[in-house]
């Protein structure tokens, strides 16, 4: 090489590197705005999917939290054939066959059919209002409980088993804690609001055209918000590829059927005061249906706020609470706003109807919050055994073990109902025909606590 290419060389290098740089910022400055546009996006599809989970609570909770308000209807006017006393069933079984499918549909839909969700979800839309619709040609008991208790409860359980799947994914790093508090909030603003919306219609239309009506309502609502909720594409492309099984070992553990048997023992008496309060209310402590109406909707306020308090005293640090302390909380609690607010009351003892609904309400509202403490508990148990655990498999677990409690306690409901007008006496709601309801409402709900019993069993051992 000669000189003056070697000058010409090095007089170049310096303007080649300074392109260089230049590009180099350009390309960071072009992945930066990439990342941000991202994540805008992603940003906006999580308030999507926040805004249609919580605009779903309205079609898949509206009727099976607040069938009371049709229960007092179809006991002041009945027109169909069959026993009246049979409709008390319906209610308890329309949660109870929600929660009783949660297990497989959350199996189903974890991973494997995870691309099928919004399909599965229309799918669960159209078999809820054909069934709706179905209920309002009733002209038998029986036309009610198949429509509205099983084929309405497992169209509203394909809703909201892959949607709420895919709300733990969109906030699967961040916020989820909020999330679930947002639409769990929203679960109990509609059975805080629907009451007043059922008796308006049943009142100007009656019930054949209210459940049009509701027919009506339940899909303009629940195919808007579907769309809003895309399965996340993490879980699309990974359900493409071979899916990892579902760990079962916690089956093994005790704890696991503690808790499970806890959760159906409190559930059982948990839908009793949700379809016969209303009634009481107005045959018993001779209260208006307005009066009757608005029972429900305080029963179900405090649960906005008590899905948060006993979440945080699941989870709080400062002040470490067990699991089996925080649901015998809520259990004892509720067991004794049944013993001595609903026993207690008396014809148009208002007052003391109006403390229950509060007060039951948020204790035993709350009951369902504390199964976060629960598996936290079991996946300790699981780290400790060095045992893998499908927490999302476990919530649909526990579901079903409520969904039994809700069936069973329907079951209970109605022989209760009719042992108690063969033997009413007195004034009080003891010695009326919902006092063998009060008596099992309360015991039940005592017993959601017994896994502190077990926990005081393990420690004398060890002593």
């Amino acid at each position: 090489m000669t000189r003056n290419e070697g000058i010409s060389l090095r007089e170049s290098l310096p303007s080649d590197v300074g392109e260089q740089e230049h590009h180099d910022t350009e390309q960071n400055v072009s992945n930066l705005d990439q990342a941000e546009q991202r994540q805008w996006v992603s940003n906006r599809k999580r308030v999507c999917v926040l805004v249609g989970s919580a605009v779903l609570q309205l079609p898949i909770w509206g009727f099976a939290m607040n069938y009371g308000v049709f229960q007092e209807y179809y006991s002041g006017r009945w027109t169909l054939r069959g026993s009246r006393e049979v409709t008390g069933i319906i209610g308890t079984t329309s949660n109870g066959v929600m929660y009783l499918s949660m297990p497989f549909l959350f199996a189903l839909f974890t991973k494997r059919w995870a691309c099928r969700r919004q399909t599965a979800a229309l799918c669960g839309t159209a078999l809820t209002c054909i069934s709706f619709l179905l209920s309002s040609f009733s002209t038998h008991v029986w036309h009610l409980v198949a429509t509205q208790g099983v084929m309405a409860a497992l169209g509203c359980a394909l809703i909201y088993s892959p949607m709420t799947l895919s709300l733990g994914e969109w906030f699967n790093t961040s916020n989820r804690a909020m999330a679930y508090g947002v639409v769990l909030s929203c679960k109990n603003i509609v059975g805080s609001a629907c009451p007043f919306l059922f008796r308006a219609l049943l009142d100007r239309y009656g019930f054949r055209v209210a459940l049009r009506l509701w027919t009506a309502i339940a899909a303009g609502t629940s195919i808007l918000a579907i769309f809003l909720i895309p399965t996340h594409p993490s879980t699309i492309s990974s359900s493409t590829h071979q899916t990892r099984r579902i760990p079962w070992q916690f089956l093994k553990h005790q704890t696991f059927y503690i808790y499970s048997i806890a959760i159906i023992l409190q559930s059982s008496g948990y839908g009793i005061p949700q379809t016969y309060l209303n009634t009481y209310a107005h045959e018993v402590t001779l209260l208006s249906q307005t009066s009757a109406t608005l029972l429900l909707t305080l029963f179900n306020i405090p649960g906005i706020v008590s899905s948060s308090f006993f979440g945080y005293l699941s989870d709080n640090k400062r002040f470490s609470f067990s699991a089996t302390t925080v649901t015998s909380i809520s259990a004892v609690s509720s067991a004794l706003s049944a013993f001595l607010l609903w026993g207690l009351t008396s014809q148009g003892s208002m007052a003391l109807l109006v403390l229950f609904s509060i007060t039951f309400g948020f204790f035993a509202g709350g009951y369902s919050a504390t199964w976060g403490g629960v598996i936290n508990e079991l996946e300790c148990e699981a780290a400790e055994r060095n045992e893998a655990i499908d927490t999302g498999m476990l919530y649909g677990l526990l579901n079903g073990a409520r969904g039994i409690g809700y069936v069973s306690g329907g079951l209970a409901g109605v022989p209760l109902l009719k042992a108690g007008s063969t033997s009413s006496v007195g004034s009080f709601g003891y010695g009326t025909t919902f006092g063998p309801l009060i008596i099992f409402t309360g015991l039940s709900s005592v017993f959601g606590s017994w896994g502190l019993l077990w926990k005081w069993k393990k420690l004398l051992h060890l002593v």
